[in-house]
């Protein structure tokens, strides 16, 4: 298809990325080609190379994207002191962010695998520090003696795991609400690291 009159590049960089977002999300990484990436967006296969260099930059662009906004967001948040409380904090921001973006955590989950070595430690930085708030909150209530955990980075890995598969299942139309699911797992995590 040949490119849309008008059509900016400004506008068509967001474009192909979300493009790209909505297709690895569905399809997977390995089966969608840069043409239909292209196709999606009405452009020229050609014309995806003024954008972006190849594919595997695409995916890791959209990673990192997912990733530095998620700790952007993570670090603005005001934690409390408290153990407990960040904990209940934690899990609704979790929640909440990842919720309203399922293609962007499926894609930034599920495709690791796809990543070149290089790309992957970047995107590997990036999730650890992440999860590395979620340590420190854990770590402190173990210390203090909330928190009933033997293995600190287990059970980080673990909540973590539970919290963002929520993504993939919950819908909006479900039989219950986001807040009342999100009531549901601040019970859960807190019972999984009680004394």
């Amino acid at each position: 298809m040949a490119r849309t009159s008008g059509s900016r590049a400004s506008e068509t960089g967001p474009r192909i990325r979300a493009a790209a977002l909505r297709l690895f999300a569905r399809q997977g990484y390995a089966a969608v080609s840069m043409r239909q990436i292209a196709a999606e967006v009405g452009l020229q296969v050609g014309a995806l190379y003024n954008h972006t260099p190849d594919k595997q930059s695409l995916l890791c662009d959209l990673m990192e994207t997912h990733m530095t906004d998620l700790l952007a967001a993570c670090a603005a948040q005001d934690w409390p002191q408290d153990p407990a409380r960040a904990l209940e904090g934690f899990v609704r921001f979790h929640i909440r962010f990842h919720a309203a973006r399922p293609d962007a955590v499926f894609m930034a989950y599920m495709e690791l695998r796809n990543l070149a070595p290089e790309n992957f430690e970047r995107i590997e930085a990036l999730r650890n520090a992440y999860e590395n708030r979620l340590e420190v909150i854990l770590s402190q209530g173990v210390a203090c003696g909330q928190f009933g955990l033997s293995d600190v980075r287990i059970g980080t890995r673990a909540v973590i795991a539970m919290l963002t598969g929520l993504t993939t299942w919950f819908r909006p139309e479900g039989g219950k609400t986001l807040d009342e699911i999100e009531e549901v797992y601040v019970t859960l995590v807190a019972q999984a690291v009680r004394v």
